[in-house]
């Protein structure tokens, strides 16, 4: 039959595709993504808009071990963000380490994680197991809590933080390896939407838990650095005696395993990735922007604690959407969004103005985070799930770290504007970059308990 739906209102033939109620002639959409090999810029918004409104399929309730997972995630950034905020304080104030001591400590330590999260994916491929790595790598994140608590001196400070980023590189890709394989491909949108929402849950708690125990208890640093270890104890509890490790394939093999090498149809999505992790530089510089422009300082915690309710409140709504109207579209989307907060950012000079650009900047993430783990999880080869990640991991790592160096460069020696302009810039391109990658899905089979 020829295909004519071009002459077609957009409106009319994507809301019948979404309800599954038209033909698909052209055979290059998915009847059941909702996916084309070319995704139109122009296209996105109310491509987004009638996803959301048309009636949502019936879709099964998230797998056990993503429940699981997700809650281990909330325990665990948790008691990362009653330290985290606080740290540059503890460093300088209680042991007398330098601001450049403290940007080292930083810097190795997320070096560190970004390497580890590649061998640590294609090892759980090949050892067929994911459980030992994502158990170990929550448990070394709990202990360093202990090391942080009792230090004297910044060299102990930095081997915590290396312990705390070597569990977080050993879990990593091998958690969302699991958390693809136990749900199907259609539906994982939703699942790590889900597991990104808890994470951000447990980023909006940790902080209020730590300025309530230091406000109304009066506690020291290092007391609230022991007490942030019971709700990670309590994360690498529930993993050890609750997650139960889904049956699996028969393992790759070694040749496979071992090969370090980028699969080929997964280089050009990791470019697009690697072009937006450049853009997306360290929240830090929008904390400082904001106080630079009259912010009190005790305003800042509210206003991140909104955006991170924002973000609670809509990632998994977002991930189920894009399982259902496709993951490039929600990409360029939200890519394109990051792009405009940014360039709004270094002009805005009031609360007000900073209140609402913060929550909007929940709307990027909202959008994009569940759909990039599926759309990276679709590229992998049978049985490849944890070294897909892993490069995934590895390239984000790097050029965040890459993309924070040069903004933080341009905002000191040339303007904010500048800083800001150049991650717009790089998201938009990114955003172009993504619209042009052809859809390349590989069916995995799912894992069963």
């Amino acid at each position: 039959m020829p295909c004519n739906e071009a002459d077609r209102p957009l409106s009319v033939v994507s809301r019948r595709r979404l309800r599954g109620r038209h033909p698909w002639p052209c055979g290059n959409v998915s009847p059941t993504l909702g996916r084309s090999t070319k995704v139109s810029v122009l296209q996105t918004v109310p491509i987004i808009l009638i996803t959301m409104t048309a009636p949502p399929p019936r879709v099964p309730r998230l797998r056990k071990e993503v429940i699981v997972l997700g809650l281990a995630a909330l325990f665990n950034d948790m008691s990362s963000e009653m330290i985290f905020p606080l740290l540059p304080i503890f460093l300088t104030t209680y042991i007398g380490a330098s601001p450049l001591a403290a940007g080292l400590i930083e810097g190795f330590a997320e070096a560190l994680s970004s390497i580890l999260k590649l061998f640590a994916g294609s090892w759980s491929d090949r050892l067929s197991r994911r459980k030992p790595f994502i158990v170990g790598g929550y448990a070394l994140a709990a202990a360093s809590r202990l090391f942080i608590a009792s230090a004297g001196r910044w060299p102990t400070v930095l081997a915590a933080r290396l312990v705390d980023r070597t569990g977080k590189g050993l879990r990593s890709a091998p958690r969302d390896a699991m958390i693809a394989e136990v749900t199907p491909a259609e539906h994982r949108g939703r699942a790590f939407g889900f597991h990104r929402a808890l994470d951000h849950a447990g980023a909006v708690a940790g902080p209020l838990i730590a300025a309530l125990l230091l406000g109304a208890l009066h506690l020291d640093l290092r007391t609230l650095f022991m007490v942030a270890i019971v709700p990670a104890a309590i994360g690498v509890i529930m993993l050890a005696f609750v997650l139960k490790e889904p049956a699996r394939s028969p393992r790759v093999t070694e040749s496979t395993s071992t090969s370090f090498s980028v699969p080929t149809k997964l280089r050009g999505p990791l470019v697009s990735v690697a072009i937006f992790y450049l853009a997306n530089s360290s929240d830090i510089f929008l904390l400082l922007q904001a106080h630079a422009a009259g912010v009190s300082v005790a305003m800042l915690p509210v206003l991140w604690s909104a955006h991170h309710l924002f973000r609670v409140a809509f990632s998994t709504k977002m991930g189920g959407v894009s399982d259902r109207g496709g993951r490039k579209t929600l990409l360029v989307t939200g890519w394109l969004s990051y792009a405009a907060i940014y360039f709004a950012f270094p002009w805005a000079t009031s609360l007000w103005m900073f209140v609402l650009l913060f929550l909007l900047y929940a709307i990027p993430f909202t959008l994009t985070e569940g759909a990039e783990r599926a759309w990276i999880s679709e590229l992998a080869g049978p049985h490849m799930q944890g070294k897909t990640f892993g490069f995934y991991y590895l390239t984000t790592g790097f050029c965040a770290l890459a993309g924070s160096a040069l903004f933080g460069w341009l905002y000191q020696t040339v303007s904010p504007v500048a800083a800001f302009t150049t991650g717009a810039a790089l998201s938009v391109l990114a955003a172009l970059s993504v619209s042009l990658q052809k859809s390349d899905r590989t069916p995995e089979p799912v894992a069963v308990s």
